[in-house]
């Protein structure tokens, strides 16, 4: 005997719906992308914000301030060390073959193999940083989503109470309280970890007498933000560098750099992050994994907010009696 199936109108109705808004949800991912960031950068400034709110200083010009102090710092910050970085940047560029023509004695590498290898990362690193300091409207986009964020942030939880009732808003509050603070603390933290990282690995190189002390230190710091994958990379073109003065100079490097991420992981990484972000390795690594997999090498440095954004949704909505 067959058994007949019957599909409500309701059901098609629904699904089409479901099926139209992940169709336009993809359509503008990439707005939603920009959205996150000017999330995840007003959950880190906003502290600061309502201190300064606190004090009785208007919100608008709180905001600004702000910016105008972050961006005064690294705008002086970078005046200072673009002349040395551009200077030891262009001659490590150029001198790059030659060094690897040094190197390639020691193992026995193929330079045409290695050229084609590297050619296509060359090109991608190259592609990334124009596409990020090039990009000026999606720059300025950011911040102007970060500061509407921060300057309606006080609204939203009115605006719940008045739409979902207190019962409903009352537990989207506390998450959304809980996903900012966890975001915020991870912001923190990152850049602490990468300045710390920056600054130990040029004092070190700068004592071992390494060539390009600056720009390597930078590629040290900036790619500390790539978990797991990037500290590895950032000490490749120090060894070689240091590797064409002596084998025993780049051992020396081996070990600056293992000694940095062992204080790192061992001090720094407990005190800063461990509390904030809370997620074990294996589930730090399978996000680093899809997020580079999905996004590339952004989708590996926003893999760990994405995760602890869904964490804290999970366990406020499908596990709400999960102790925290």
């Amino acid at each position: 005997m067959t058994s007949k199936i019957e599909i409500s109108h309701k059901t098609i109705i629904f699904t089409v719906i479901f099926l139209l808004a992940l169709w336009v949800l993809f359509q503008i991912k990439d707005i939603l992308f920009l959205i996150f960031i000017a999330f995840i950068l007003m959950t880190a400034l906003r502290p600061l914000v309502d201190w300064l709110a606190w004090v009785r200083i208007p919100r608008v010009l709180t905001i600004l301030l702000i910016y105008g102090i972050v961006f005064g710092f690294f705008g002086v910050s970078f005046a200072g060390t673009i002349p040395t970085l551009v200077i030891q940047s262009t001659k490590f560029v150029q001198e790059l073959p030659t060094f690897l023509e040094k190197v390639l004695p020691y193992w026995n590498i193929d330079a045409r193999s290695l050229s084609q290898q590297i050619a296509p990362i060359s090109e991608n690193i190259v592609k990334l940083t124009v596409g990020i300091f090039s990009n000026l409207l999606t720059t300025l986009t950011v911040l102007v989503f970060t500061f509407y964020f921060l300057l309606e942030r006080r609204k939203v939880e009115d605006m719940l109470v008045n739409t979902m009732g207190e019962e409903a808003a009352d537990r989207i509050i506390r998450t959304l309280k809980e996903v900012e603070s966890r975001l915020g603390a991870w912001v923190n933290g990152q850049l602490f970890l990468m300045i710390l990282i920056g600054v130990l690995v040029y004092l070190g190189l700068t004592l071992l007498h390494v060539e390009f002390a600056l720009p390597l230190a930078i590629i040290a710091g900036v790619l500390e933000i790539v978990p797991m994958i990037g500290p590895i990379v950032s000490a490749v073109p120090a060894v070689l560098v240091a590797l064409t003065i002596s084998p025993f100079l780049a051992l020396s490097v081996v070990a600056l750099y293992f000694i940095v991420q062992q204080v790192e992981n061992n001090i720094f990484v407990p005190l800063v992050l461990k509390k904030s972000v809370g997620l074990s390795p294996i589930v730090t690594i399978f996000a680093l994994m899809v997020g580079a997999r999905l996004a590339g090498v952004v989708g590996a440095v926003l893999a760990v907010p994405v995760v602890l954004v869904l964490q804290s949704l999970l366990r406020a909505f499908l596990f709400p009696t999960q102790k925290k």
